[in-house]
């Protein structure tokens, strides 16, 4: 592969572009689709979906495709609290519970991440209060990236008291309708930090019809981080270190995407967090079952082994996202398409429209 900058895949969006609310009724997007071989376009609407993967573009003599989903789900993990030395409000991300000797009782200390974490010494202590005011926690800095709670915290804890953790260019609080629109209607195993946006467009009635179609659905799980928001800072492309990320694939799942493989039916996968994990799980010609880890980095001069379509939103400048789009579509005819997007007002990024690359 020839040198790359990160420059290369900068493009302007106009702000008003980028969606900061979804749309009315989920599912109500546009749908570009990409022949990533001729580089032609056409313009659709989610809803149209049925009927698009079932055409001869996705079709084989093995039948039609499988769709691969993402079914993590988001935790309400960001807290305010008040500083209880200097009454500061500060905000916290929770990442992650440190496990303790008893792994099913529910963690006092939890991964973080925050604003100029170096400056916020241990011993530091904070308080949390509810949407009435009542103090509903305590707790200390103990490092940089650990937060110890005077209590347990559990998602059922945080789905009470904590935040969805919107995107920093969704330029507004949380409102009560986040908690369910910033979540796949699929969502069961919770441990985002972030939504896997490119499910955010399904709805129930579109994946009935989908089935009613013929068209199989399976669903692994990535957890996806915080870092997924990161831009690629390096000039290079090649000297950014991907975050690090843990998903899983059950038997029956990676059963159903074998058999699709041997028989050659088309795997489409929704949203790259599914393209990774896909691709990482790869190993001797099938995927590996259980839980792993991944920090898998695509751009373009990877080769896939999996993956033959790709659903996907439409992702930031300089992104580790971009980047594997560009792997997957070519950089030009994904630096045309957005493009071309622009041009027709589709909406980016987490709220927005869709592509579907062939």
């Amino acid at each position: 592969m020839q040198y790359m900058k990160t420059s290369d895949f900068s493009f302007d969006l106009p702000e008003h572009l980028i969606a900061q609310y979804p749309p009315e009724q989920r599912g109500n997007s546009r749908l570009m689709v990409l022949d990533r071989k001729t580089g032609n376009r056409s313009h659709h609407m989610v809803q149209e979906l049925p009927e698009i993967i079932s055409s001869d573009t996705f079709r084989t003599e093995a039948g039609l495709p499988l769709l691969v989903f993402n079914n993590s789900k988001v935790r309400k993990a960001r807290l305010i609290g008040t500083s209880v030395q200097t009454a500061t409000r500060v905000e916290f991300l929770l990442l992650s519970p440190v496990l303790g000797p008893r792994p099913l009782v529910p963690s006092s200390t939890w991964k973080v991440l925050l604003k100029r974490a170096k400056r916020k010494k241990p011993g530091s202590r904070y308080v949390f209060h509810d949407t009435i005011g009542n103090e509903i926690a305590h707790a200390e800095i103990v490092s940089h990236s650990l937060l110890q709670f005077d209590r347990s915290i559990d998602d059922n804890w945080l789905d009470c008291y904590g935040h969805i953790p919107l995107p920093p260019y969704i330029k507004r609080q949380d409102a009560p309708d986040d908690t369910e629109r910033y979540q796949t209607v699929y969502a069961q195993a919770y441990g985002s930090s972030a939504a896997p946006t490119a499910g955010l467009h399904f709805t129930n009635e579109l994946l009935e019809r989908l089935a009613a179609t013929g068209i199989e659905s399976a669903f692994i799980t990535l957890h996806v981080g915080p870092g997924t928001f990161l831009p690629v800072r390096t000039e290079n492309i090649t000297d950014h270190v991907m975050h690090e990320e843990t998903f899983s694939i059950d038997e029956q799942t990676a059963e159903k995407i074998g058999a699709a493989k041997a028989t050659g039916r088309k795997i489409i996968a929704v949203g790259t967090t599914s393209v990774r994990t896909l691709e990482s799980a790869w190993a001797d010609g099938k995927l590996k079952t259980g839980e792993g880890r991944t920090a898998l980095y695509i751009y373009p001069g990877y080769r896939f082994n999996v993956a033959d379509a790709l659903f996907t939103n439409f992702h930031t400048p300089e992104s580790t996202l971009l980047m594997l789009a560009a792997a997957f579509a070519d950089r030009e005819n994904i630096l045309e398409s957005y493009a071309e997007a622009i041009r027709e007002n589709y909406r980016f990024f987490s709220y927005g429209d869709a592509m579907l690359i062939a």
